[in-house]
């Protein structure tokens, strides 16, 4: 069931709810949370997607905020609140409601979500897109004991790792950690199965993948040895080797799909790593409300402080985002070459 409201208020949003739940006979005894989803247009089919699917495991309400550009200096000085509410089947196993924001109510989205906030259960922020840069701070943020981003949404995602880690607050996460979560079991695993000394690592994976840093950060920080940040062509993460005493423990994925453990002494083993569905990552988010410690170690490790086996990828990032070239081997040695050639020349 469909209810659209034009012009509205969250009060008027609150009655269609209930309206809408005794026309489905849907109760909300059943809800666990509230989700709080952020995003553009764009945005917004792909998002509420994935949180439909990941209602089936997590019944919630949905309310998703969709602040709209206005064109005009007038639109942009009238406020304007449009809402779509969806019970029943349209709304996966919870309700929804899509919130779209016009003119100055886009600044006091806060003012509009808390009074659609179901009482006495846990509320969950993600912002698809466009996170803040202190999740905490932000008006919604605030509101929430989890707060989700997604790093590989923006335009620098390593940068973005050095701003999460200055602004983290317990309760903040991210879903480039949460896509690293089969790899990080897997290797623990490995360790527990080869009681050894892990002298060196090296995490290989596709350029300006923040998931590729974190794991890196998070094996620097837990086993407190060097380790380096290799460039592949992916997709994703393809490869984490790691030299220990005992020989080198090998979890190799070139196709995205399955992967291969290779540990001194013991037979090759094909391990199931798939790359993971948007709605997976936030159903494992939305499993935990309380702060995730791990994490935050591996963020504040910092990402200037690991190796880098191709260049400097935070220093190449950022001339990539300003439109600079960032230097190559051949480019080094022009200067040498122009040299030798004008000696030659003078000769």
């Amino acid at each position: 069931m469909k209810i659209d409201l034009t012009e509205t208020t969250s009060s008027k949003i609150n009655k269609a709810l209930v309206e809408g739940r005794r026309a489905v006979g849907t109760p909300t005894s059943g809800m666990v949370l509230t989700l709080v989803i952020v995003t553009d247009e764009e945005n917004a089919y792909d998002a509420l997607k994935a949180a439909n699917e990941a209602s089936r495991e997590h019944p919630s309400r949905t309310l998703v905020v969709i602040k709209r550009v206005s064109r005009s200096p007038r639109d942009r000085a009238k406020a304007r609140l449009d809402a779509e509410v969806r019970v029943g089947t349209e709304a996966g196993t919870g309700e929804t409601v899509l919130l779209r924001l016009y003119g100055e109510v886009i600044d006091h989205a806060q003012s509009v979500v808390l009074p659609l906030l179901l009482p006495d259960a846990p509320v969950v922020v993600w912002w698809a897109v466009n996170a803040p840069a202190a999740p905490a701070k932000d008006p919604l943020g605030a509101l929430a004991q989890r707060r989700v981003t997604d790093a590989y949404a923006d335009e620098q995602p390593i940068h973005e790792l050095t701003a999460r880690a200055d602004a983290y607050t317990p309760g903040d996460t991210d879903l480039a950690w949460t896509r690293i979560t089969p790899w990080r079991s897997m290797l623990a695993a490995a360790l527990d199965q080869a009681p050894c000394t892990v002298t060196s690592a090296e995490v290989t994976g596709e350029e300006f993948n923040p998931s590729c840093e974190l794991l890196a950060m998070w094996l620097a920080d837990r086993l407190n040895v060097p380790v380096t940040r290799k460039v592949s062509a992916g997709p994703g993460l393809t490869a984490v080797r790691m030299e220990s005493s005992s020989g080198a423990i090998v979890l190799d994925r070139p196709d995205g799909s399955l992967a291969t453990l290779s540990m001194h002494g013991q037979p090759d083993r094909a391990v199931a790593l798939k790359r993971r569905e948007t709605s997976e990552l936030l159903a494992e988010e939305l499993r935990r409300l309380d702060p995730d410690e791990i994490y935050a170690n591996a963020l504040k490790f910092g990402v200037d402080r690991l190796g880098h086996g191709n260049g400097d990828r935070p220093a190449a990032e950022e001339k990539a985002a300003a439109g600079e070239k960032a230097p190559t081997e051949n480019d080094a040695a022009k200067p040498a070459a122009k040299k030798a050639a004008k000696k030659a020349a003078a000769k």
